[in-house]
């Protein structure tokens, strides 16, 4: 079956740094798009960054441009996110996903949350 498994938040200090990552199982990863979203405590879930598979083309959301980086590693169906210069409305619980399982509203993982606060 298809899994996504987050990794790699924590607590963590305003302007400090984290690397998620995000190990895929159970599909060809290097043929999908792929997503980070996160979902504040008492918010819905929002798109972060996302990245193509034809060409490693990103997207991010407009609060994130210039202090995340999401990047894949093919050979070992890993994504992930950088995180730098974090501020506290960074905190949230940090999911990974295809695209098109998005679409299809197939069930999510746990996520990894990240706390950001002195």
């Amino acid at each position: 079956q298809v899994q996504l498994v987050e990794s790699g938040g924590g607590l963590v200090q305003p302007g400090g740094s984290l690397r998620l990552s995000c190990v895929a199982s159970g599909f060809t990863f290097k043929s999908y798009a792929m997503s980070w979203y996160r979902q504040p405590p008492g918010k819905e879930r929002e798109l972060v960054a996302g990245i193509d598979y034809v060409d490693d083309k990103t997207n991010y959301v407009d609060s994130v441009k210039g202090r995340f980086t999401i990047s894949r590693d093919n050979s070992k169906n890993t994504l992930y996110l950088q995180m730098n210069s974090l501020k506290p409305e960074d905190t949230a619980v940090y999911y990974c996903n295809a695209d098109i399982f998005v679409k299809r509203k197939w069930p999510w993982g746990q996520g990894t949350p990240v706390n950001v606060s002195s």
